[in-house]
Formats: structure tokens, C-alpha cells, sequence
């Protein structure tokens, strides 16, 4: 069974998220803030985590933060990396922080199953119209 992380403050993408990668082979768990998620990164092992950067506030970077937790803890964890306010230099850092791959949004969604796949997570969920 394979365990996915998503971690983002908006409900809709978690809603979203959540039922396109879940299935009979994958188990998502969701959160909207960090606390919640490094509590859950302490309990169970994720063979994937996707974080938004900014999680609370203008200015936040908590899903980077998030990013250099799970590296320390978990590095054979990948994670990918999605926000709304990206920039070079954000990109650059999730990089250097190990980020298996980096979304700005809107995502492509039929592109994110493709990457969950090539990590052998399997995704049967049909895409939304």
C-alpha cells in the first residue's frame, strides 16, 4: 500500500488532490496546516508528500520548511512542491532542498499523474472535467 501526504491550505485542492490520487492501492492523508503534517511525517512513513509553499500568511515558506524536515527524516520520501507565488529563486531553493518535482498553480493535473506514476505510485482515478 503505498501513502500519500498532500498538505495545502486550500480545501478544495486537498478535496481535489485526494480523489484523484486515492485508490485500493494508495492511501492519501490530508492536511492544512504544518503542525499536522509533521505530526502525521512522525506517525507513518509516505512515499510521497505534496506541499504548497505558503501554508499560512503573505509571506510564508512553510512547505520549504516542510521540504528540509522530510529530507532530514524521511529522504527516500519524494516531494513535490506546488504554489500560487513562485518565483526563480523559489524554485531554485525547492531544488536544492531535494523537491522531486515543482508546480506553479494551476497545476496540470493529467501532468502531476504522470509524475506520481513514474514513482510507481499507481493513480486509476479519472481526471475532473
Amino acid at each position: 500500500m503505498k501513502k500519500i501526504l498532500i498538505v495545502d491550505d486550500e480545501p478544495t485542492i486537498l478535496m481535489t488532490l485526494s480523489h484523484l490520487l486515492s485508490n485500493k492501492d494508495t492511501t492519501v492523508i490530508t492536511s492544512s496546516r504544518i503542525e499536522e503534517a509533521e505530526e502525521a511525517l512522525s506517525r507513518y512513513e509516505f512515499d510521497l508528500v505534496i506541499a504548497d509553499i505558503r501554508l499560512s500568511g503573505m509571506y510564508g515558506i512553510e512547505g520549504l520548511e516542510l521540504l528540509s524536515f522530510i529530507k532530514e527524516k524521511h529522504d527516500e520520501t519524494a516531494v513535490i512542491i506546488m504554489t500560487a507565488f513562485g518565483t526563480d529563486e523559489i524554485r531554485e531553493d525547492a531544488y536544492k532542498r531535494g523537491a522531486f518535482y515543482y508546480y506553479e498553480k494551476p497545476i496540470d493535473l493529467s501532468h502531476l499523474v504522470v509524475k506520481v506514476e513514474a514513482l510507481g505510485i499507481p493513480v486509476s482515478s479519472s481526471l475532473p472535467v
